[in-house]
């Protein structure tokens, strides 16, 4: 990366009119984005399915740099319409037995990582809970929580409301030791720090692209490990799940052997062209970049709000790109209120104040925002 991080600002117009800190929930996405999207629309305006052939080949394109981006396979990925969705594949297609476990950490999880979990139970499947009295996931806590009939161990990889990073390297181990999957909802790290599924030993990863990949809503990707691909069974099947999809003249049912039998139709070409632009974007300025810079602002946010009194967490060697405080009156619900009508995009997450800076926020900002929560305190 040759260019300043500060030259990629006029990408996000949305720059202009807020101080936008809120990555975490719904970021805006690049010009590069919307000209990616645009560009396949006006060829299917002008020139109907012609060039299918190409569309085709840049959503394998657009499958290799999902792959890079997390240190997988191509054959090992998926598009899916959200990290729900992918997360829903894992649960409902494995073999699951009466009296089998599922080990998450469900009072302190996004509801993704929880309800498809949850939907088990009537095939007999337990959820036991992990204890998390740090606002986060230790590879400690997993291994307390694993018994004889566990079978996989679900948790996300950076936890929504405290901003806790998982020790992904360290969980990923314990489930290794303990022979069990290991499924990581990875929508709060890809896009923000580096993610690397074979070092950490992970089977499956669902993240969508609305967050920190600076995509949009209704497109993301499924990780499946090669192999443990076998044993994931397909909830939907179609022409496209086969090993002989362009073929409509005969009927040939033989299942692809990569993550592409998890698709089941008709490819989503708005998304995945969208998913293209972002994906380049974040290769371009590199992963390792974007995490030193976000580390750098949020350390910046912590120093300024702990000279105004705050509570802030988490502590910096469990952070990614969240950073949550209450100010010293403890009421977080008016103040995110109170910043948010003078332009600034948070949001508040179980009673405290949560930032999400991106690689293109400037020091600048960080310092606007501590003197808005000053004067807005009084």
């Amino acid at each position: 990366m040759t260019r300043s991080l500060e030259s990629y600002r006029d990408l996000f117009p949305v720059l202009r009119e807020q101080l936008y800190l809120n990555h975490a929930g719904v970021a805006p996405t690049s010009l590069r984005v919307a000209e990616a999207v645009r560009g396949w629309m006006d060829d299917v305006v002008h020139h109907g399915i012609t060039h299918e052939r190409g569309w085709e080949a840049h959503c394998e394109r657009v499958r290799g740099l999902a792959a890079r981006l997390i240190n997988a396979e191509p054959g090992e990925m998926a598009f899916v319409r959200s990290t729900s969705h992918g997360l829903g594949l894992v649960a409902e297609g494995l073999d699951w037995k009466p009296g089998d476990e599922v080990v998450v950490a469900s009072s302190l999880e996004y509801p993704s990582n929880v309800y498809p979990w949850l939907h088990l139970k009537d095939r007999g499947v337990t959820v036991r809970e992990i204890q998390t009295p740090e606002g986060g996931v230790t590879p400690e806590a997993v291994a307390a929580a694993l018994t004889p009939s566990t079978r996989l161990v679900a948790v996300s990889s950076v936890q929504f409301a405290t901003g806790y990073r998982t020790d992904l390297d360290a969980v990923g181990a314990v489930c290794e030791r303990a022979g069990v999957l290991f499924c990581v909802d990875g929508i709060q790290s890809v896009g923000c720090i580096p993610v690397d599924v074979k070092k950490s030993r992970i089977h499956f990863l669902s993240a969508d692209s609305h967050k920190w990949m600076l995509g949009i809503s209704g497109i993301g990707f499924l990780y499946v490990a090669k192999d443990v691909l076998p044993r994931l069974r397909p909830v939907l099947v179609g022409w496209r799940s086969t090993t002989d999809p362009w073929n409509f003249n005969r009927s040939h049912f033989e299942l692809r052997p990569d993550a592409g039998k998890l698709e089941e139709g008709s490819a989503a070409y708005t998304g995945i062209y969208a998913l293209g632009a972002a994906l380049e974007l974040l290769h371009e300025v590199g992963v390792d970049a974007i995490s030193v810079r976000i580390r750098e602002l949020l350390g910046h946010l912590e120093s300024g709000l702990r000279g105004l009194g705050c509570d802030v967490g988490p502590a910096p060697e469990h952070r990614a790109g969240i950073l949550t405080f209450l100010p010293p009156e403890g009421e977080a619900r008016a103040l995110g209120a109170g910043l948010t009508a003078r332009g600034v995009a948070l949001s508040v997450r179980r009673g405290r104040v949560r930032l999400s800076p991106h690689f293109y926020n400037l020091p600048e900002e960080m310092d606007r925002l501590v003197e808005l929560v000053r004067t807005h305190r009084g």
